[in-house]
This record gives structure tokens, sequence and C-alpha cells, in this order.
């Protein structure tokens, strides 16, 4: 058993499927779908065209988040206003780093809905928002197509002796779960005592602050 083993792909539907699976999996808010295991898998060997993985996956998953964003942007109501209270410093800060810190959200595997619904609530410029979002999935598709494709086959030695593939693939869920935890227990953090002492000035409201 090799590494596409784990999840064999049809040329004829493997772009629709990662699509689908990358469009739907960073749509869901606060549930990550770790969808980059799909595009690792995909990038190993020669069947697909890494450049059009990596950019398919980048702008499907910018496409949702848009959506999330502005739907946070507009007033849906995705959080409790209880939950809004208390993330209200953290919403500050993030706004005050604005495209940085979607890039950064983008660019790394952190549940990144941390950071994309607090810009929405803070009326973040969504040109600015959309770019840096954009750039940042660019930046982790490419560096995870290029991993998998280059250094994928240094995992086979170990995957041949793989004989039931069922460990890993509850390996992949329990990952997924943990990561919905961790961005629940985020949320209900109380945000007024942690940044109180370290960025005091994100307890209160500034209008002047800029757009980054």
């Amino acid at each position: 058993m090799d590494f596409t083993d784990f999840f064999p792909f049809a040329p004829e539907i493997g772009y629709p499927f990662l699509s689908l699976v990358s469009f739907f999996g960073s749509l869901i808010p606060f549930v990550p779908v770790p969808h980059f295991i799909f595009l690792a898998t995909m990038a190993v060997g020669d069947q697909f065209n890494i450049h059009i993985l990596a950019l398919l996956s980048a702008v499907t998953a910018t496409g949702a988040k848009q959506i999330i964003f502005y739907a946070s942007y507009t007033g849906r109501r995705i959080i409790k206003e209880e939950t809004k209270r208390r993330m209200m410093p953290f919403q500050r800060l993030v706004k005050r780093y604005g495209a940085s810190a979607a890039f950064i959200a983008a660019a790394t595997p952190i549940p990144d809905d941390l950071v994309y619904i607090p810009l929405g609530l803070a009326k973040y410029n969504p040109k600015r928002f959309f770019v840096a979002t954009l750039a940042g999935k660019i930046v982790l598709s490419y560096v995870i197509v290029l991993s998998s494709h280059f250094f994928g086959d240094a995992l086979d030695p170990y995957l041949e002796q793989v004989e039931d593939p069922t460990a890993i693939y509850a390996g992949i869920v329990v990952f997924a779960v943990a990561l919905t935890v961790i961005v629940i227990l985020m949320f209900r953090l109380d945000w007024h005592r942690i940044l109180g002492t370290v960025a005091p000035w994100t307890l209160y409201d500034d209008e002047n602050n800029s757009e980054s």
C-alpha cells in the first residue's frame, strides 16, 4: 500500500471532487474539515497537475471563507450575543492587524474562522480581506502540494507496512474533532480577561482604529 492508495482518485473526478471538498469543507463554520489531506494525496505522483491542484484548492476555499466573512459582516447570527461580547477585545485585535491577520490565518493550518468571523463583525474592508485570504490560501496550498509531490514517496516504506487503513481514517476524524473542540473553546474564552493585561487597548472602543 502506498500513499495514494488511501484516497484513490480517477483523473475525471479528481478536480471536481477536490473543488467540492475544499469549498464545502471550508464553508462549515467552526468545523474544520481537513480537506488538505486530499490535496496532499492528489499531489503525489504525476496523475494531476500540481499547479491546478494548488490554485483550485485556494480559490474554492477562499470563496467559502468569503461567504462566512460576509455573513458575519452583514450581521447574520453566526455566534450568540454573549459570545460576541466575550470576543470583542479579540475582534478589535484582529481588526487592527486586518490583512496581516487574514493572511496568517489563511497561510497556516489554524482554525481560520477564529479570525475571519471577528473581522466580519468588525466591518473590515471586504476587498482587502479577499486579497489577503486568497494570497494566504495560495501559499498554504502550494506548500502542501509541493511537499507532497516531492517528498510524499518518502513515506511509502512506512505505509507499505499498513494493511488496514481504518486507523488512519479514524485518526483524520479525531483530528477534525479536536480542531472543532479547540475552536469552540476559543470562542468560549473571556477575552476581556486574557487581553486586558497584555493589550488593554482592546477593552475600549476606538472608532479611530484604521483598517490595516
